[in-house]
């Protein structure tokens, strides 16, 4: 068996508050938060998965195809990119993915369960192989103190 490793890191800054923009973290609607500045939906979490599997395949997504996928035919889920990086696994298979996100706002654990789901379902993987931390890293970057959201993730890949 064949063993590789993806590293995927993302970053946005919140819309200024006047803006009106939805909060989405790994597909999942955050009602009550700013959105996150981004010609996509800006979810920054499924950014960095896509990323981490590009370092899996050697395919960089986030640039020029998500650019054409997003300005040029609308697509703004940021599903879709990762559903376009998973097509450049020929014969690899996700079996882990191991997420920390860094910010001050907003309070990820309550949406855990229901963020891990829903990268669960997109990788085709049990819950239980989706593991999210959340930390302010004691307020000592942007994100810590309030400006945005970073986002880590490394994916485990197989092939038999």
């Amino acid at each position: 068996m064949r063993v590789k490793t993806g590293l995927g890191q993302d970053s946005h800054r919140f819309i200024l508050a006047h803006e009106h923009k939805p909060l989405i973290l790994a597909g999942i609607l955050f009602p009550d938060d700013l959105g996150l500045e981004g010609n996509s939906d800006a979810d920054v979490v499924l950014h960095a998965i896509t990323n981490g599997i590009s370092g899996i395949t050697g395919v960089n997504i986030l640039g020029k195809i998500s650019d054409e996928l997003c300005l040029k035919q609308g697509i703004t889920n940021s599903r879709v990119y990762v559903e376009e990086a998973l097509k450049y696994l020929n014969g690899w298979q996700i079996c882990h993915i191991s997420i920390s996100i860094e910010c001050q706002t907003p309070k990820i654990t309550p949406f855990i369960p229901a963020m891990k789901q829903s990268i669960a379902e997109l990788l085709q993987i049990t819950v239980a192989d989706v593991g999210i931390t959340a930390t302010t890293g004691e307020g000592l970057t942007d994100f810590g103190k309030g400006l945005g959201i970073q986002v880590f993730c490394i994916i485990t890949a197989v092939q038999e």
